[in-house]
């Protein structure tokens, strides 16, 4: 169990049912702490630290709304803040991702090393992670799990996260420091206030070029770009 325990936290090469099976063993027999005993240990300090940002985009602590857009060829994660409902979002702060596999496309299938493309939730928050502290991401999603049933597709994997550390297969690294703000503002914001969004590109600046490596070539992946670009539009 113990050999099991140190991949916890990330999509790594086990099989699907058996990778989630143990990650669900360990985070039941093996936590050592929970999110209120990280909100202890960090939310000082992560308050701190973010202070001025809130403080310069005129918004309240914590915010109504936030988002977190991963883009992946910028290699980039920008955190965009609600003051109160009605209002609109301001940008917060950008974060570079430090480690993120795979190339321009969505994820298909478990093992392809992809980080996932469309609109997220966060499901739940690791405070035991192995990479430190974790963020899990909602892939598959309903349009996911539809685009896979068109193509007959099956073994979509899971587990996709957004953490610590520099090292990934699949998911966000973001750096300790990084990860310890992100934890404690969506912890604190409110998992159900909180939405996220995984690009190839920025696509506020530039469009998908036809013929770029890279590109993937499912008939529903310009549909997906399109979803994506209209929510970024929307900011």
């Amino acid at each position: 169990m113990l050999a099991v325990v140190a991949v916890a936290g990330c999509a790594v090469p086990l099989r699907g049912g058996i990778a989630r099976s143990a990650m669900r063993v360990v985070r039941l027999f093996k936590s050592k702490y929970d999110v209120q005993m990280r909100l202890a240990q960090y939310g000082e300090v992560v308050r701190e630290r973010l202070a001025a940002d809130f403080e310069r985009v005129g918004c309240p602590y914590p915010p109504a709304g936030l988002i977190l857009i991963g883009l992946k060829e910028e290699r980039m994660l920008e955190v965009w803040v609600k003051p109160e409902e009605g209002k609109g979002y301001a940008l917060l702060r950008i974060y570079p991702i430090k480690g993120a596999s795979g190339v321009l496309g969505p994820k298909l299938a478990e093992g392809d090393r992809q980080v996932p493309e469309g609109l997220y939730r966060i499901e739940w928050l690791n405070p035991n992670s192995a990479y430190h502290l974790s963020l899990r991401v909602d892939y598959p999603n309903d349009y996911d799990k539809a685009r896979a049933a068109e193509d007959g597709r099956k073994n979509l994997g899971g587990d996709i996260m957004i953490h610590g550390r520099s090292a990934s297969i699949g998911c966000l690294a973001m750096g300790d420091e990084a990860i310890e703000d992100l934890f404690v503002l969506v912890a604190e914001t409110g998992l159900s206030n909180v939405e996220v969004i995984l690009s190839p590109i920025d696509f506020r600046v530039r469009d998908f070029p036809e013929k770029e490596t890279g590109k993937p070539s499912e008939a529903w992946t310009e549909e997906l770009y399109r979803i994506i670009r209209r929510r970024l539009m929307a900011m």
